[in-house]
């Protein structure tokens, strides 16, 4: 049985590696409409090829891909609640062994950083967790569109938009300021703007990652003599160590700051001034004279 498993599993990679390679023999061999620099220039700054939404406004391809894996998550969760969840049992099948993993991963990182308050903090990091992963393999997928010019583009990671990681930076700062007022009052807002630096260094280590990525990945595809079995390698690999790495790096400094925050102070008591301490003084003075 194992060995009919390994069979498969290498039947499938080898399909994979194949449509791969094809697909970016077709993409190679066609004409490209900007230069290697234009290209590295509009993955950051997304100046050109913008795609019209409904065609009312022109936006760029990382909106798109935003609402796609969104709609994704979404329909993914439905069906696992409506189809799997009511099957579940004792002795875990497959996809609710799958599941189950998944969700611990999130719920160990909330358990061990929060341990005070941890429910939400669970909910939040695997809401995060799995849209930066799901997000970040989306462009393994290849999607095209078509810009407001014409050109046909491929449609990368929604978290590679400078806007999308500093939403989710903020948004982050936020949910942890958030467990600072639950547990603490005005006192945990005060410990949360502490670490103002936080929302940015969220911010631009999720856009320099995935970046970084795009970039390398974009400059080995513009070369015909290194576009036809390198990108897969190189294409693969970028988006798996990003997606697990940023998925993992984000969810845990938000996990320890919201602990940190959300953790009640305990007040000193304060001390009692009155017939015992004026005795304890007298005691003392006694003593010193004998």
């Amino acid at each position: 049985m194992d060995k009919k498993k390994r069979n498969i599993t290498i039947i499938v990679l080898a399909i994979i590696l194949a449509v791969d390679v094809g697909l970016m023999f077709l993409v190679t061999t066609g004409a490209k409409h900007e230069t290697i620099r234009q290209a590295m220039k509009d993955a950051v700054l997304h100046n050109s090829n913008k795609i019209s939404l409904f065609g009312i406004i022109e936006v760029n391809p990382a909106l798109i891909s935003a609402y796609i894996v969104t709609a994704v998550i979404l329909i993914l969760a439905i069906v696992i609640r409506v189809f799997f969840f009511p099957k579940f049992t004792m002795v875990p099948g497959k996809v609710q062994l799958l599941v189950e993993e998944w969700v611990g991963v999130f719920r160990n990182l909330a358990t061990g950083n929060s341990p005070h308050r941890n429910k939400i903090l669970g909910g939040y990091i695997f809401a995060a967790g799995t849209y930066i992963f799901l997000g970040t393999l989306f462009e393994l997928l290849g999607v095209q569109a078509i810009t407001s010019e014409g050109h046909s583009i491929t449609l990368g990671a929604p978290l590679a938009d400078i806007n999308a990681a500093i939403a989710m930076g903020c948004l982050s700062y936020l949910f942890i300021m958030s467990g600072g007022i639950a547990g603490n009052k005005v006192k945990g807002v005060f410990l949360t703007l502490k670490e103002f630096s936080l929302p940015i260094s969220m911010s631009f280590r999720l856009f320099g990652a995935l970046l970084s990525g795009l970039l390398v990945t974009e400059l080995v595809y513009y070369y015909i003599n290194l576009s036809f079995v390198l990108p897969v390698i190189v294409g693969v690999l970028f988006t798996l160590m990003h997606a697990l790495i940023q998925a993992y790096v984000l969810t845990m400094l938000t996990s320890v700051y919201y602990g940190e925050v959300s953790e009640v102070s305990e007040k000193k008591p304060k001390k009692k001034k009155g017939k015992n301490s004026d005795s304890s003084e007298e005691n003392v003075e006694v003593q010193v004279q004998a």
